[in-house]
């Protein structure tokens, strides 16, 4: 079994650990370095999503452009 979460481009996580931290600022949730297991599922989601939607719209107005 493959792990889900294993990146495509290891070289990647920095810069995807630093934009976590930028979306969990812009929704009001205050992230820790290192480990965040207090951190509530609703609260995961919001970071989570909201990575997700930008990463989305970013690739969409690449694609538009070319």
């Amino acid at each position: 079994m493959t792990n889900s979460n294993s990146k495509v481009v290891p070289e990647a996580r920095e810069a995807l650990n630093k934009f976590k931290y930028e979306v969990a600022s812009e929704v009001g949730v205050t992230l820790k370095d290192g480990y965040n297991g207090n951190l509530s599922s609703r609260d995961a989601g919001r970071i989570g999503g909201n990575m997700v939607r930008k990463l989305v719209e970013t690739a969409e107005k690449q694609m538009a452009n070319k």
